[in-house]
């Protein structure tokens, strides 16, 4: 298929979802939702979009902003009181309409329909946050996600911040389509911030469906220039070590909280996920997050720890550009049998309706899965057919189960899920 047939049929599919239920296909909550409890639904990606306000380089209420994908306007109306103007565009005809009516009383946010691949409506240098949220994970072209990745660049003025989020789960051979779209893995966004002169400063759920990055635009050239000026930055300090969950001293060597913060003095301005690098004994570590410096120049700086790592206290090195920065010791601790724990039991369409089951099928998830081939389930005593388990995060071993309701069950039920030997508590359900 061409590139202009992926377009056109990106706007078919997408003006379909937005006259059929476009609430639903937005936030992917429940069928007919009403417009306070949609809106309601932005908080937690609103909150993730503010956290990244801070490294704007001018205070955002003098700032612009751009949402790539704006549907109905979910998250512009409330993330438009923090900018001077705030635009947003979308490949649906439909979603744009929905977003006008809904931003109507909003007279610093505008939109605009694109023709799904580029910005071109804007010019160059035009504003300073552009973000994305569930937009790139349905686009079912890797060169339609690379070319609007791309064009934020160009619209993005000096020091500008892209916020936004990728499908970043195993490619498959899979067909792609407009709702299942592209799969994109970490090493190409740290290629590709690596070939735009974009400072690449998070890069926080790789392996998963939301993989998020930050990226700073830089100057042209900017990254080339780097080397020459690594040595007079080549000494900081590591003022600390801990869990990056908590204040602790001590990070698990495997499982989902095996990850640590390394909070430094004397990071050089220009140094990022694509040129550091942490050793921590003879492994080299997944780095996940920089943050600014704070009042006391120190900044934070995420990783994973590497698979197989040793117990003890462990030897770990801090590079910039291959330069030697800092050198210290990491506590690594064995880490915790695995607990599963149920994380939520919903409806498998509706999935804010926790409990109650009304499309004849349901969604269980999961965190710290041994085996998900040993899951089972019964309702009312009687099992339930072709489950299928769904990896939705390889770190928390988070995965998603979900099965069709036996016939003829209708009322109150009770589900009993089980793990090969582990049997949790019952729990009750409504069945429509």
């Amino acid at each position: 298929m061409s590139e202009a047939e992926i377009l056109e049929r990106m706007r078919a599919d997408w003006n379909g979802r937005a006259a059929e239920d476009a609430n639903y296909y937005v936030a992917f909550g429940r069928r007919n939702q009403h417009d306070e409890e949609f809106f309601a639904s932005a908080a937690d990606v609103v909150h993730l979009l503010e956290a990244e306000l801070r490294r704007l380089a001018l205070p955002p209420r003098e700032a612009s902003a751009l949402e790539i994908g704006c549907g109905p306007g979910r998250l512009m109306r409330p993330l438009s009181r923090h900018f001077r103007e705030i635009h947003g565009v979308d490949v649906s005809d439909e979603m744009i309409r929905l977003a006008a009516d809904n931003l109507r009383g909003i007279p610093t946010a505008r939109v605009s329909r694109t023709d799904g691949a580029n910005l071109a409506c804007f010019a160059d240098e035009s504003f300073d946050f552009v973000y994305s949220y569930a937009v790139f994970q349905h686009i079912p072209s890797r060169d339609v996600v690379l070319s609007y990745l791309a064009e934020a660049h160009r619209v993005l003025r000096p020091e500008g911040i892209l916020r936004c989020q990728i499908n970043g789960l195993s490619v498959t051979a899979a067909r792609y389509t407009t709702w299942e779209g592209v799969r994109i893995q970490a090493e190409e966004i740290e290629a590709f911030a690596r070939e735009r002169d974009f400072q690449l400063l998070a890069l926080e759920g790789a392996g998963t469906q939301y993989m998020w990055t930050t990226l700073r635009k830089k100057r042209n050239g900017w990254r080339r220039s780097l080397d020459s000026r690594s040595q007079e930055h080549a000494v900081a300090v590591i003022r600390n070590i801990t869990s990056a969950y908590s204040e602790e001293p001590a990070i698990p060597a495997s499982g989902p909280l095996a990850a640590a913060s390394l909070w430094i003095e004397n990071m050089p301005e220009d140094a990022d996920l694509a040129e550091l690098s942490v050793d921590v004994g003879d492994m080299k570590a997944r780095l996940t997050y920089l943050g600014p410096p704070d009042s006391a120049a120190v900044s934070q700086l995420n990783l994973l720890l590497p698979s197989g790592i040793r117990t003890g206290l462990v030897p770990m090195a801090l590079r910039w550009l291959k330069h030697p920065m800092a050198a210290g010791w990491m506590r690594v601790i064995p880490a915790c049998p695995l607990v599963p724990h149920i994380c939520s039991v919903t409806d498998g369409v509706d999935l804010l309706s926790e409990k109650r089951f009304v499309s004849r099928s349901a969604k269980v998830v999961i965190e710290e899965v041994p085996y998900p081939e040993q899951f089972g389930a019964r309702l009312s005593g009687r099992p339930v057919e072709g489950a299928e388990s769904f990896c939705a995060d390889p770190l928390a071993r988070r995965y998603e189960f979900n099965f069709r309701v036996p016939d003829g069950l209708r009322g109150a039920c009770e589900l009993v899920i089980s793990l090969g030997g582990r049997r949790f508590a019952p729990i009750q359900v409504e069945v429509e």
